[in-house]
């Protein structure tokens, strides 16, 4: 069976993605409230009751607000790295100790045939990680909220066959926008958040032949629109020679909507 995904939610509001194999049913944060959390699986006919586990990139709450009282109802399995496990305790609650694994930075994690390479980026919380999801010979890389996309993110991330990409915001609409300085300062930092061009230049280099989709994540309500975004990335990859269409899909996400559920 091949590897099927959904983002259920993207954006500053709250983060959430789902992952299945023909075994095992996952979820990559639960950053909307539990009852917003059903309500978003149930758009692609899932039951969270079938979860087998959550995984935690870091402990903001765009990305952990449900995650108590959802897997505590659902009695599911949260997996995060050591760091995030202290600095999310006080948000989520009590946890009961068979709920609680930890999947620490830079290892492979396994649930059945699908294996999880995590992997640091560059973000201001306690130590953010994301994932390349690997099945068969297939590959899914999930990838916002970080500063910069170094040389060795770049490597791990290479050749996959589906994207999920930060494109947070357009660097003039932030410049121009209603933020104080402080926080500007922080979303360009190199603890931030990528820009439209940021995310295009990222990915001009990791595009590889098996890559068929793109989706542009966790854009800013503020300070990028989608046209825009998906503007920027085509024009970027466009300047090294990368022409999306029929071979390569570019697809928004929403803070609202799931994308269909797709398989690669």
């Amino acid at each position: 069976m091949s590897l099927q995904y959904s983002v259920l939610a993207s954006g500053s509001t709250g983060n959430s993605l789902y992952i299945e194999t023909e075994k095992h049913k996952l979820l990559v944060d639960c950053g909307l409230s539990g009852k917003r959390m059903v309500e978003l699986l149930s758009h692609i006919n899932r039951d969270p009751k079938d979860l087998d586990g959550i995984l935690v990139t870091h402990e903001h709450s765009d990305h952990i607000k449900g995650l108590g009282v959802f897997a505590r109802r659902f009695q599911i399995p949260i997996y995060a790295n050591t760091k995030t496990w202290q600095a999310m305790s006080d948000s989520i609650g009590k946890i009961d100790n068979d709920q609680k694994f930890t999947f620490e930075t830079g290892t492979v994690k396994e649930f059945g045939s699908l294996q999880i390479e995590s992997f640091g980026v560059s973000h201001d919380a306690a130590e953010p990680m994301f994932f390349s999801f690997h099945h068969e010979d297939k590959k899914l890389t999930l990838l916002t909220d970080l500063g910069y996309v170094s040389d060795r993110i770049k490597g791990v991330i290479r050749e996959s066959d589906a994207y999920i990409i930060e494109a947070n915001h357009d660097i003039q609409m932030l410049m121009m926008g209603r933020y104080p300085w402080n926080i500007k300062r922080r979303i360009l930092g190199d603890s931030g958040h990528i820009s439209n061009e940021d995310a295009g230049l990222a990915l001009s280099e990791v595009i590889g032949h098996n890559t068929k989709r793109i989706y542009l994540a966790h854009l800013s309500k503020d300070n990028n629109m989608k046209d825009l975004a998906r503007m920027s990335v085509e024009q970027k990859l466009g300047q090294y020679g990368i022409q999306l269409g029929e071979d390569i899909g570019l697809f928004d996400t929403d803070p609202d909507t799931p994308t269909r559920l797709c398989a690669i």
